[in-house]
């Protein structure tokens, strides 16, 4: 990661903690650590479930978490469209691990649900009695030929990274017309909506600087429609009509050719032309680009793959859980929640919002020799920036049931809900929802 001015000894960090009653640990080779609850994963979901433990008392909670610093990733979509500064999206990790909670600083490599261990790649064996898996989700940069190599030169960008966000915005500064061409992957990715959101921000700052005649604007995607949501596809093909954006479905990005300025598109097994033929090879097609932002596919961490925890059905590996009790089908006291997890809706922090409040219910029924009882319905939402000042709020449930939950007009693109976005959800996550109060 970049240097952001946060530099901090490991006498600092320790002094630190130490005064907030919080436990920081290190690896030493072979060291053999026993936590009454395991959180596997620092970020959103973890910090969440590790909070919320703590508000309820329990006592014994360890997060294993390597990174000193945490990020506020629903705002890159911001930075990339040139109204947020990169630099308030990240904070110290430690100011986030609640008094109490054991903080170890590396990262797990192995997972043993059997013996209940987790082995790290530091040297650790961490022995558990209950674990939550809130790893998060890999990008599988390397899955598109070519692509690593050109990321941040050549046009070539990504929300999905802190050090490239500045760089959309470099980039879309630069562009004077051609070709502006947007992907998203086929599988599950965190924040579904953040492919599309930073090419809406694209088309608005086109018509306002007066490019707009002279780009097209083209979404390259794996995916089958625009949005899932009925009630939020029409209010999407709507933004697109209006900003002549053409949809290319069904095209999954396999290649780029940074150098020639080239994007290449394999027929996605749904495609009109593929299912005719299912047997043939899939045919693929190769557009040029001026500017180019890429969504990487996405899948679970490698050591949850490799783990007894996978769903044994899915290759992309997620935690397989209940969808209503987040716990484990086949471990009773292993849970997971967030991007890690199985479970089928959109891996967002708002999705963690209600899922964490579920899984501390229920993990702590189970400590008492009790069933769950709690249930998750699936909510999540996203909020889908359509313009400089204009968002409106798509919220759901499993199935991709509609599910608006303020006393507005949800389906209307609204300035208030801009600065909800830009505003109030950041407050709301540092303050409330790391802090186990949200």
């Amino acid at each position: 990661m970049p240097n952001l001015g946060v530099r901090v000894t490991e006498q600092e960090v320790s002094m630190v903690l130490r005064e907030k009653g919080t436990q920081e640990t290190k690896a030493t080779p072979k060291e053999r650590v026993h936590q009454r609850i395991l959180i596997v994963g620092g970020g959103t979901a973890g910090l969440t479930v590790a909070a919320q433990l703590r508000r309820r008392g329990v006592e014994g909670v360890g997060v294993l978490e390597p990174s000193e610093q945490h990020y506020y990733q629903p705002a890159w979509t911001l930075v990339g469209g040139g109204v947020y500064p990169a630099e308030a999206t990240v904070r110290p990790t430690k100011n986030y691990i609640p008094a109490g909670v054991s903080w170890l600083r590396d990262a797990a490599a192995e997972v043993d649900p059997d013996r209940q261990i987790v082995r790290t790649q530091g040297g650790r064996e961490i022995r558990y009695d209950f674990l939550v898996v809130a790893a998060g989700i890999q990008l599988d940069w390397h899955k598109v030929e070519g692509l690593e190599a050109t990321l941040g030169r050549n046009g070539v960008t990504s929300n999905y990274r802190y050090d490239l966000a500045p760089k959309t915005w470099t980039f879309l500064q630069g562009l004077k017309g051609g070709v502006a061409l947007f992907t998203a992957p086929g599988t599950p990715i965190k924040c579904g909506g953040a492919p599309q959101k930073i090419m809406y921000l694209a088309a608005d700052y086109l018509r306002r600087k007066g490019f707009a005649k002279d780009t097209q604007i083209i979404f390259g995607s794996a995916g089958t429609t625009i949005f899932g949501v009925p009630e939020v596809k029409a209010v999407l093909d709507r933004v697109v009509a209006r900003y002549g954006i053409r949809t290319e479905f069904h095209h999954e990005l396999v290649a780029v050719d940074g150098e020639k300025k080239e994007a290449t598109f394999e027929f996605t097994p749904n495609h009109p032309q593929v299912a005719v033929n299912p047997q043939a090879p899939r045919p693929r097609v190769t557009l040029p680009f001026d500017f180019l932002h890429v969504v990487p596919p996405q899948s679970a961490p490698d050591f949850l793959k490799q783990s007894p925890l996978a769903d044994p059905s899915n290759p992309l590996g997620w935690v397989q859980v209940d969808k209503h009790t987040l716990q484990h089908v086949r471990y009773p006291n292993v849970f997971s929640l967030g991007d890690a997890s199985s479970l089928p809706t959109s891996k967002t922090g708002a999705a963690i919002r209600k899922q964490a409040p579920v899984l501390v219910e229920n993990l702590l029924a189970v400590m008492k020799g009790k069933e769950p009882q709690k249930r998750y319905d699936g909510y999540t939402s996203c909020p889908l920036v359509t313009a400089y000042g204009k968002m409106f709020l798509a919220e759901f449930l499993y199935d991709n049931r509609w599910h608006p939950t303020l006393p507005i007009n949800t389906q209307k693109e609204r300035y208030d809900m801009w600065l909800l976005k830009k505003y109030g959800l950041p407050l709301m996550y540092w303050h409330l929802m790391l802090r186990g109060r949200a």
